[in-house]
């Protein structure tokens, strides 16, 4: 029999931690019954499917993988390719939109929320999907996008676009996404915390406008004008004048 005792064992239990790992990261999910979260979790069942259409792929077995694929698809709107490897421990919450494509390589204890996809750009063959390492956390919306790689304790913030190598323990935000290192703690397991990630955009908009403010008050010093009021010297061409409000008729009428 094609389909033997070894590979039924196997398929169970990595089914069998998919729901571990339900329960431990979603508290929709405490004190709910494994049997509970397997009928009514879409995250889980997609990869219930995806666990026996891949094994049925490396067994050689022809249609059967993508027709369970695709029935998946439309039960929980999860589309993981049969050929995708996805290691123990895998959660994907909510589910909804989620993508994983034909040669994506998922590690162990990785976190997904709904609306990511792990893309591949282009029609080049080959290795062209994410490879996603173990303890890593991807936001709701988030694109991995071609054959890059999402190294050990990772982080990508929620609609962030991904298309370069990720370092270990690190943030992403962003589109494109830019990586940010998390001083003081290592991101270790599922942190769903997406208010406050840092933003390197912000950051350094803040540093200009900071070092912009200093050197308008050294100016002002060098010149002798700190202290006037904008009123009170001539504006150079082309200054910034400042709207106040009018008092009278209105031009348009009425």
């Amino acid at each position: 029999m094609m389909f033997g005792i070894s590979t039924l064992a196997r398929v169970a239990g990595e089914v069998a931690r998919d729901v571990a790992a339900a329960r431990d990261r979603d508290p929709a999910a405490r004190g709910v019954t494994s049997a509970e979260i397997l009928v009514n979790w879409p995250g889980v069942q997609s990869l219930l499917a995806h666990r026996v259409a891949h094994a049925l792929g490396e067994l050689g077995v022809p249609v059967a993988p993508r027709l369970i694929a695709n029935v998946a698809r439309t039960v929980t709107g999860v589309e993981i390719h049969p050929s995708a490897r996805i290691g123990d421990g895998l959660f994907i919450d909510h589910g909804s939109g989620v993508v994983i494509g034909e040669t994506a390589e998922i590690g162990e204890d990785v976190t997904i929320y709904q609306g990511v996809t792990l893309g591949g750009t282009g029609f080049a063959t080959g290795k062209r999907h994410p490879t996603v390492e173990d303890n890593v956390t991807i936001g709701s919306g988030a694109k991995l996008l071609g054959p890059i790689r999402v190294e050990h304790g990772s982080k990508i913030g929620a609609n962030a676009v991904v298309i370069h190598d990720v370092p270990a323990n690190s943030t992403v935000v962003g589109n494109p996404g830019h990586p940010v290192r998390i001083e003081g703690r290592r991101p270790e397991g599922p942190d769903a915390d997406w208010i406050h990630l840092p933003d390197p955009i912000a950051d350094a908009l803040r540093g200009l406008s900071a070092r912009i403010g200093a050197l308008e008050r050294a100016l002002a010093e060098a010149q002798g004008r700190l202290g006037e009021e904008p009123a009170d010297r001539e504006r150079p061409p082309g200054d910034v004048v400042p709207l106040r409000p009018r008092r009278g008729p209105n031009p348009a009428g009425g």
